[in-house]
């Protein structure tokens, strides 16, 4: 059920509903009335009896609407027996630290205190808030299932008088691992508590109410109340600048493509510094070695202009101090500063007002690009986003999909489709059996030992795993056996195993995604970070991180701990990691593109080249007719899907003996032309869609969630083609490729 937006003597009703000191704090405050999201979340947040979704855009007070009127609920009926009577849930330690910060002044006029519970909070305050337990508490979901399991009997005593559960920055956990933890924490605090909390989460960017409602509320979304605030119409000044890297002129080895993408690095470089030196701003860049790459050319160019540098990184890979002093920097206005940042910036810490956002290359996601724009323009002026995209010069050896400037129009594609307010909607379908098995583990070491029917009850029957049936989690239950995580005593209550104990034991549990070993990287006796294990390291190496330039003076194997000191040169680091996937949206939207005539004014003329060389390649290969295209002794395939589908394709097309492979814009298949790969779709259309769980049998790189490798092969198969495979869409796909080269 969605509310509609308030008027002004609603506005004015919802805020005679809260309790007289939360309204003092607001006129304290300087408000000259409550916003409308503000507005209209008082009635169902002071219901107490409602799950609540607020979305609303960044900086619209999506914060003060929850904790307004669960404040004044608290204030009306203040509690009567010890225990924790507001739980807040948030993906990012800043994130809590920020919120602390802008909680405690309004909770301390209701004399209720707040409590921060996080890996960097001392022991000593945790044991306070376990002796004796109130008001507010925020925490990670980690933090939370390590309460679970390490101190399993005081959860009933710390939460048992919980009236409202907050969940900040829901988008963030819909659709993920993380996400499903999150969910089966939620139901065990219920069992554990024996009643129901009422659910309000915070977003600014959900591409689907009903699937959100239904992820905050498993098996009750249609009960869940959506309060959804329509931006406002807030003017967004825009620019998209396109650069063309040179091909390299001696062949093609890795040192002639490493000067090649530097001298188009150098050439963005050059424009952020003249755009945004003297100003407040945020460059998100895709990769944490392309933040560390900017950050250094940008400081570069400070010395090289003998200026004081402004320019400084943010990823999840430096250290808390370093992260935390940019964090702080944002803040103070007397100084300006521009952080070079991955997506940890993203969410919603307060940095306050930054004066534009630039991106480096296609975004993630649209919903990615809509947070990240959210984070300027606040306060009445118009928001400002630049975009530097770059693509390889096109010669007589470049591959056709590189000669279609896919990433330039990938980008024109989601800011087309931020324009008309679409985000990505969750997937839907996996069933996320990697986060079962921990938490499966998290439960019997919480209670030290559960019956099998209780297990599933709490995950499966009842809880947030409801498309695992019966005879799939007894068939996990007796794999974990086999394998030494779990045993059963003779009572039939399962254990954990010798493996089991272990692996709860180990700090790492607690989190349901990996983490790689890493090499912790210091200079001075000061910790700047860190570093994957994998990475390569020898004395003397030069190294960029933190910004800045280092040589490698020692390293100490034992403990992971490489000593480093400033150097004149050198390289940022390459960490491992993973591309979001592309929707169908955003690929049929690019389709609509090249099929289009109009030049978005946003464009600078060099993007505006490319675009038009884009299409203009588009026409010559044929593409506005067919989707194959025969090139040397293979054959690309547009699907125009996005990757699920194109996974799925390629997994088909596997499993017919062909040498398919997915690379960007299309699929590439080897030795084959045009003609014998359309007798290859027709026959196999000819017959029955395959089994999706068969299919996905002859794929051979399914582990890749962190508790994947205890999962039985067949499970893993099942898995796999809830989460990966798209057999239906893959098959109408494929029906339209055969249209488009046969005419009827």
């Amino acid at each position: 059920m969605t509310t509609s937006q308030p008027s002004n003597s609603e506005s004015r009703s919802s805020f005679d509903r809260l309790h007289p000191k939360v309204q003092q704090w607001i006129w304290h405050s300087g408000w000259n009335e409550l916003r409308p999201a503000q507005a209209a979340a008082v009635e169902p947040i002071l219901d107490a009896h409602t799950d609540v979704i607020l979305s609303a855009a960044t900086a619209s007070g999506k914060t003060e609407a929850a904790f307004l009127p669960i404040c004044s609920s608290l204030a009306f009926n203040p509690a009567t027996e010890p225990g924790v009577e507001v739980l807040y849930l948030s993906p990012l330690k800043a994130l809590i630290n920020d919120q602390f910060d802008r909680l405690t002044d309004l909770f301390e006029r209701i004399d209720v205190p707040v409590h921060r519970w996080h890996g960097d909070v001392s022991g000593a305050r945790k044991q306070k808030v376990l002796r004796t337990p109130s008001g507010l508490v925020l925490m990670t979901p980690e933090s939370l299932e390590a309460l679970f399991v390490r101190r399993g009997t005081q959860v009933l005593p710390t939460f048992a008088a919980l009236r409202y559960v907050v969940i900040d920055e829901l988008h963030a956990f819909i659709g993920t691992e993380r996400g499903a933890q999150l969910q089966s924490l939620l139901n065990r605090l219920e069992l554990a508590t024996r009643h129901r909390i009422p659910r309000i989460a915070l977003s600014a960017t959900l591409g689907d109410m009903r699937a959100a409602a239904e992820f905050l509320r498993p098996g009750g979304g249609d009960k869940v109340i959506d309060v959804v605030a329509e931006d406002d119409d807030h003017e967004l000044l825009l620019q998209l600048r396109g650069y063309v890297a040179s091909e390299p002129p001696f062949g093609n080895g890795a040192a002639e493509i490493d000067e090649s993408d530097a001298d188009t690095q150098r050439a963005i470089a050059q424009d952020l510094y003249r755009s945004l030196r003297g100003s407040d701003n945020l460059v998100f860049a895709n990769s944490r070695e392309l933040v560390e790459t900017y950050t250094d050319r940008l400081t570069r160019l400070s010395e090289d202009a003998h200026v004081p540098n402004q320019f400084f990184a943010h990823h999840g890979s430096l250290s808390k101090e370093l992260r935390e002093h940019v964090e702080s920097r944002l803040k103070d206005r007397s100084m300006p500063i521009t952080a070079v940042c991955t997506s940890t910036l993203e969410l919603g810490i307060d940095i306050g007002d930054v004066d534009s956002i630039a991106q480096v290359g296609a975004p993630p996601s649209v919903a990615s690009l809509r947070q990240r724009v959210g984070r300027s323009g606040r306060r009445g002026s118009p928001a400002k986003l630049r975009q530097y995209v770059a693509e390889a010069e096109v010669v007589a050896k470049t591959p056709p999909p590189d000669a279609l400037r896919a990433q330039l129009v990938q980008s024109v594609a989601m800011v087309e489709l931020l324009l008309r307010r679409w985000y990505e909607p969750p997937e839907g379908g996996d069933l996320h059996l990697s986060t079962l098995i921990q938490q499966v583990l998290s439960i019997i070491a919480q209670h030290g030992g559960a019956k099998a029917s209780e297990l599933f009850s709490a995950t499966c029957g009842n809880g947030p795993f409801l498309a695992v049936s019966e005879t799939q989690f007894a068939q996990l239950l007796r794999h974990l056996g086999t394998e030494q995580i779990l045993m059963q005593a003779p009572d039939g209550t399962m254990l954990l195993g010798s493996i089991g104990e272990r692996i709860v034991n180990h700090f790492s549990f607690y989190a349901a995604f990996a983490s790689s070993e890493e090499w912790r990287l210091v200079s001075g006796g000061h910790q700047l970070g860190t570093i994957p294990i994998n990475y390569p390291l020898v004395l003397g190496q030069l190294l960029i991180f933190a910004g800045r330039r280092w040589r490698i003076a020692a390293i100490d194997t034992e403990h992971k701990v490489v000593d480093l000191v400033p150097a004149p040169g050198g390289k940022a680091p390459h960490f491992i990691g993973t591309m979001a996937p592309v929707h169908d949206r955003v690929r049929s939207e690019m389709l609509a593109l090249y099929h289009s005539a109009s030049t978005p004014a946003y464009l600078d003329h060099r993007a505006s080249d490319l675009l038009t060389e884009g299409r203009q390649n588009f026409t010559r290969f044929g593409l506005d007719r067919h989707r194959l295209l025969a090139a040397g002794n293979a054959t690309y395939v547009f699907l125009w899907t996005g990757d699920r589908i194109a996974n799925t394709v390629v997994a088909l097309l596997g499993a017919a003996g062909l040498d398919a492979v997915k690379d960007g814009l299309s699929l590439s298949v080897a030795k084959i032309t045009p003609v014998e790969l359309i007798a290859h779709f027709t026959a196999l259309l000819a017959g029955p869609p395959p089994d999706q769980i068969e299919l996905a049998s002859r794929v051979h790189n399914k582990t890749t969630e962190k508790f994947d490798p205890f999962l039985p092969e067949s499970l893993l198969n099942v898995g796999y083609a809830a989460k990966s495979l798209d057999v239906p869409g893959a098959w109408k796909t494929l029906a339209s490729v055969v249209d488009a080269e046969i005419p009827s």
